[in-house]
């Protein structure tokens, strides 16, 4: 049985809705797990999401031509949904009568978890599903704008749900997932070095830190350096609130003007050698469009996952 898993949106200008949290950073923390699950099943995985596309149309295309081309058996987009802040639980879209039987028992182990469920739906309307030659499905997992959704929601039992519906088991031994680094617990000093040099934050004396797990004066210099970036306190120790900046900058969220704020685009800025104020305004974006056509990407403003790969890798 080969699969194709599409983790959607998460290649802009196609990015997912925002409410209470991210659908792309939702879509690609359950879809990354569900392909680790899959392939640890023995089971092979095409993955769908297109690198990078210049409209939401090609995007999709995209997707589509990678299944067809692999001549996958079963393709499955991931996608959580947002509406109106009060709408809640799982559907999930087919158009065959095959693809509705594969759709049904994933909707089922997903309200298993407690969703309201919502059916199997007609997905005649979805670009993915008319344009696919195998069976295809779409999942909307639930709801990024309902408290009550993002309450229940645990993304790795939404990936067993997901991979439980579609084989009828689930992996006996521990899957390596993709880690959300703004979730990280890791505060070694040593990680606190790698961290930096990732960011290229280097010493007092413009130099890149020995990544040997010791807090002595060319580390702190460097911590002082980031502190002051970002905007935070200055401090000796590295507290609560460095970490907290670290992890969600490493995390590598989608940033576009006039919806981003803080301690990110201050970094942001001071990478791209503008004033410093922690606004994504319209300059910040014109600078973002520079680099982005230096460095050979759509110059779109948008800081997605090509953006942050050729600033910090």
């Amino acid at each position: 049985m080969k699969f194709g898993i599409d983790i959607g949106h998460n290649c802009p200008p196609d990015t997912g809705v925002t409410g209470i949290k991210q659908e792309d950073i939702l879509t690609r923390d359950v879809g990354n797990k569900v392909i680790s699950k899959l392939r640890t099943l023995g089971y092979e995985v095409i993955e769908c999401t297109p690198k990078q596309a210049d409209t939401v149309r090609e995007s999709l295309s995209s997707r589509c031509e990678t299944a067809n081309t692999a001549k996958v058996d079963i393709y499955v987009s991931i996608h959580f949904n947002g509406f109106n802040w009060q709408a809640n639980g799982t559907e999930v879209y087919a158009i065959s009568e095959k693809a509705r039987k594969i759709a049904q028992p994933v909707l089922d182990e997903i309200v298993n978890l407690g969703f309201f469920d919502r059916g199997v739906k007609s997905g005649t309307h979805l670009f993915v599903l008319r344009n696919t030659d195998m069976p295809a499905i779409l999942i909307e997992c639930c709801f990024c704008d309902s408290e009550k959704d993002m309450h229940l929601l645990n993304t790795e039992a939404i990936a067993n749900a997901i991979v439980k519906g579609l084989t009828g088991k689930l992996p006996t031994t521990p899957v390596n997932s993709v880690v959300d680094e703004e979730q990280n617990v890791d505060t070694t000093v040593i990680r606190l070095q790698k961290s930096l040099n990732q960011l290229k934050i280097t010493d007092k004396d413009g130099k890149k830190l020995v990544e040997d797990n010791k807090l002595e004066p060319e580390t702190i210099s460097a911590l002082h350096k980031f502190q002051d970036i970002v905007g935070i306190e200055k401090t000796d120790n590295v507290g609560d609130a460095t970490w907290k900046v670290v992890n969600l900058i490493l995390a590598k969220r989608i940033i576009r003007v006039n919806h981003a704020g803080g301690p990110v685009v201050r970094y942001l800025q001071h990478r791209l050698g503008i004033q410093i104020n922690g606004v994504y305004s319209p300059q910040s974006e014109e600078a973002i469009k520079k680099f982005q056509s230096q460095n050979g990407l759509q110059a779109d403003g948008i800081v997605g996952p090509l953006t942050w790969e050729k600033l910090i890798g």
